[in-house]
């Protein structure tokens, strides 16, 4: 029998040999007095200067054209909740890699020691000259999607957060090619999303845009609906609540109309996924039993996506029913993981020297990593992290979408 890796170490280990994971390299040779004089002074003044008459001769003389800003306060790190900046710095680094590795885009941590949201904001405003785009990065819900929605309005670069848009990105993907292998049509499913953080919002958003009507959205106290009137009602999940679940979607000042309110979901889980077609876990583990999953429609598609432990383990979903079941884990089938769409969207987006990543680009990638599975099954709904052609077609999707 196989050892198991023990991760925790083996990883501990690795990250105390290299000191981290990232370093600079020059691109150019430093051999000389003369590279060094081309390289900086005096020969540096020149570049300096073609900038200073025209700011978008940077992109033709620095890097910034392929440089990102994986930004954090590390409020929201996945798996392990609000650890601050510094301890987030390990996963900052990792990204920083996985753009490289993956995007052939040049990115590097910027960890804010704060949690204000008007902080944070003018950070990035401040250092947002030296790069090509912002990718937000384990910012707690709500004031990601403010952060996000300011930094778009205030920047004339791309601005990204790959809680909400790369998870929503590859969820459709995934849900596009589940559809092909039950023979169902998108835009008649039944969707449950179990999490109404970053990535559930963005998650129910981008299907109510590819045409599914159909959506239940719970929290931690259950479905969200229009007329529910509690602390954890903020202003995003009212907005999602008055998109779904069959919301009374009252006018202030209006009468409720009983009629319409009992259409709406007000219950737990166990009665938000009974007779659907989808349940989507961006949630905590070992929520979703086994009996829920028989209660859903025929053939049911569970993307069980909390990590490191799923709402329901992939095998055992598969065991009660389930036609397709995907998580955030490795070593299963049908992986879930970001690093599918963040660095082909950047690298789209910086192509074509995009000032947004707008919604229009986000559905072209998830397409585009859809159509990458020639041939869609059961264990196969969206391709291996290791695979290459589908890099460069959802990059030029983007650029395509973005031009």
């Amino acid at each position: 029998m196989a050892r198991r890796t023990d991760y925790t170490k083996e990883s501990l280990r690795l990250h105390k040999r290299h000191k981290g994971k990232i370093e600079i390299k020059s691109k150019v040779s430093l051999g000389s007095k003369k590279e060094l004089s081309l390289s900086y002074s005096p020969g540096v003044a020149a570049p300096c200067l073609e900038i200073s008459r025209d700011r978008s001769k940077a992109y033709d003389y620095t890097s910034k054209g392929n440089m990102v800003a994986v930004v954090s306060d590390g409020s929201a790190v996945l798996g392990l909740g609000k650890i601050g900046p510094q301890a987030a710095l390990p996963v900052m680094e990792g990204k920083a890699i996985l753009f490289k590795e993956f995007g052939g885009v040049d990115a590097f941590p910027i960890l804010v020691d704060s949690y204000d949201t008007e902080e944070i904001i003018s950070t990035v405003v401040r250092i947002a000259p030296g790069f090509g785009g912002i990718n937000l990065e384990d910012i707690s819900s709500p004031r990601c999607f403010e952060i996000e929605e300011r930094l778009d309005d205030l920047l004339d670069i791309p601005v990204f957060h790959d809680d909400q848009h790369g998870t929503a990105a590859v969820v459709l993907a995934g849900l596009i090619n589940s559809a092909k292998v039950v023979g169902k049509e998108l835009k008649e499913f039944k969707v449950t999303i179990n999490g109404a953080g970053a990535a559930g919002i963005a998650i129910a958003r981008i299907l109510i845009e590819c045409g599914i009507k159909d959506i239940i959205v719970l929290d931690s106290k259950g479905a969200l609906y229009y007329c529910r009137e509690d602390i954890q009602m903020n202003r995003v999940k009212k907005e999602i609540a008055r998109l779904t679940n069959a919301s009374c979607r009252l006018k202030k000042g209006q009468a409720k109309d009983p009629e319409e309110c009992a259409r709406c979901n007000k219950g737990g889980l166990a009665d938000s996924v009974l007779g659907r077609d989808v349940f989507i876990g961006v949630s905590v583990g070992k929520l979703l039993t086994q009996e829920m999953v028989r209660s859903m429609a025929k053939d049911p598609i569970i993307f069980a996506l909390a990590n490191p432990e799923p709402e329901i383990m992939p095998d055992l979903a598969i065991a009660a029913g389930a036609a397709v079941a995907a998580s955030g884990r490795s070593d299963y089938p049908n992986q879930i993981n970001n690093v599918l769409c963040f660095p082909h969207i950047f690298r789209g987006a910086l192509d074509a020297a995009a000032t947004r990543i707008n919604k229009q680009m986000v559905i072209a990638a998830a397409y585009a990593l859809a159509e990458s599975v020639k041939s869609p099954r059961a264990d196969k709904i969206i391709p291996d992290v290791f695979e290459k052609q589908y890099r460069v077609r959802v990059a030029k999707a983007v650029y395509d979408a973005a031009v």
